[in-house]
């Protein structure tokens, strides 16, 4: 492990093989025919007391994160919150109802639906955000009765990985029912290969997405995925431009930019965009990149060499095919620059790719219909965002795009606990993490109907 700052070592880590993948699967198997016996409220005790012990050590696990992540100080404190506000949701899950009783067509029996658990799960987590993107998944699968299995990325297998085990062990959750495999495309094609493993819960690239839904449909196996996004974000020209600027530049900066949710693609109406770059790029010149333990930081390091090359291949393709850079643009090792380029359109790299960078790419459009089908001039639906003083207006555009989510008047990263968080088109296969989808994401529907004597037919 390597601290993304400062390039120091920050320990050594071993690499799951896929006979761990099958013994944890094995023993996870057996363990989790006894946690789903135990009473959905018992199962809620151990998660709260996990919601409680995350607050607890709260400053310890946001430093990991800054560490392996290379996120700002306040960007790790957040997760932890928001982390622990997702293990609360979770625990609340085995509280709720479990079933429901439906209708007959002759009323001489009852008819029950209850949820089960799944089984197994399997989850694969990215190195962005370990510790939320683990949590959604994590809280739920053990809430509703399963055992689980944890694949955190290799650049970050304590924040997405040792951190849940410690706290899940110290919270009382039984022996067996908790595995973390760190690894690579190895170690994530045992898991999902696995036949003693029920479910795959994945959030990562598009790339990786394609692969673990084609291993895992050949299976028959469930499978949910939240992939990448090119997010647009729309900014009509009845909009507060300062405050839009500001909104898109949380949007596009924070974190680097290194956020499936990031909007990168800022479409704005051409009678507003000059005032609207201008004080984006006012914006991009006053962050401060650097080393993310100094306070004063706003954008840290990008992950790696072969992410920050691949940030500034975008930008040097998208310039020579006639964008304009208008600020930032260049790197210092894993430090890149806030990015504004100008004059992006169809066929130019930023605006077709996901860049995962601190980049901002502006194009214009003429009117409400040609926003619309700009926003939608792409492969994935993760999230959209479009910005007016007209909600109507605001709306009627919303009606319009292909996204799993749409923000009005706010900006495209947007964490909630309670909505549904998943990827249409290349961003993902419809599963939502949140509240009202979580219950069903981890449980399988059983049909029980109960008479009081067998029925007459007539064979």
């Amino acid at each position: 492990m390597i601290e993304k700052a400062t390039g120091a070592k920050l320990g050594t880590i071993g690499i799951a093989s896929p006979e761990d993948v099958s013994g944890a699967a094995a023993t996870a198997r057996e363990a989790q025919k006894k946690w789903a016996k135990v009473p959905g409220p018992k199962r809620g005790d151990v998660l709260r007391e996990v919601s409680r012990l995350l607050v607890a050590h709260s400053a310890e696990i946001a430093d990991q994160i800054v560490r392996e992540t290379g996120s700002i100080r306040a960007k790790a404190r957040w997760e932890v919150q928001i982390t622990a506000r997702e293990f609360l949701e979770a625990a609340a899950l085995g509280s709720q109802a479990q079933g429901v009783l439906t209708a007959t067509l002759d009323g001489g029996y009852q008819s029950i639906a209850r949820r089960i658990p799944v089984g197994v799960i399997g989850i694969i987590t990215p190195w962005n955000s370990p510790l939320i993107l683990g949590a959604r998944a994590i809280g739920p699968a053990l809430a509703m009765g399963n055992a689980v299995i944890v694949k955190p990325d290799v650049q970050t297998p304590v924040a997405g990985g040792v951190s849940f085990a410690r706290l899940l062990e110290e919270a009382g959750l039984p022996s067996g029912l908790f595995h973390v495999l760190p690894g690579g495309p190895e170690t994530g094609a045992a898991l999902v290969k696995e036949p003693l493993i029920d479910m795959i819960s994945f959030t990562g690239s598009t790339r990786v997405g394609r692969q673990v839904g084609s291993i895992a449909s050949g299976q028959l196996k469930r499978v949910s995925l939240e992939l990448g996004g090119n997010n647009p974000y729309i900014v009509l020209d009845d909009a507060d431009v300062e405050a839009a600027a500001s909104a898109g530049a949380w949007g596009a900066f924070f974190h680097q930019g290194q956020i499936c949710l990031t909007g990168g693609r800022h479409l704005v109406d051409q009678r507003v965009v000059d005032a609207y770059v201008e004080a984006l790029v006012r914006k991009a010149k006053a962050l401060v990149v650097g080393n993310p333990w100094d306070e004063k930081v706003q954008i840290g390091p990008i992950v790696n060499e072969r992410q920050a090359a691949n940030v500034q291949r975008i930008v040097a393709e998208t310039i020579a095919k006639g964008a304009k850079l208008v600020t930032g643009g260049s790197r210092n090792g894993l430090f890149f620059e806030p990015t504004v380029i100008t004059g992006v359109t169809p066929g130019m790299a930023a605006f077709d790719e996901e860049r995962f960078g601190p980049v901002a790419v502006i194009t214009a459009f003429r009117n409400d219909e040609e926003a619309i089908a700009l926003a939608n001039a792409t492969d994935y639906g993760l999230v959209a965002a479009v910005v007016s003083a007209n909600l109507a207006r605001a709306q009627r555009i919303a009606d319009g795009l292909h996204a799993g989510a749409v923000h009005i008047n706010d900006q495209t990263v947007v964490h909630g606990v309670y909505g549904p968080i998943g990827g249409l088109g290349s961003s993902g296969n419809g599963f939502g993490h949140g509240t009202v989808s979580n219950a069903d994401q981890f449980s399988e529907w059983q049909w029980i109907t109960t008479r009081s004597q067998i029925p007459a037919y007539p064979f």
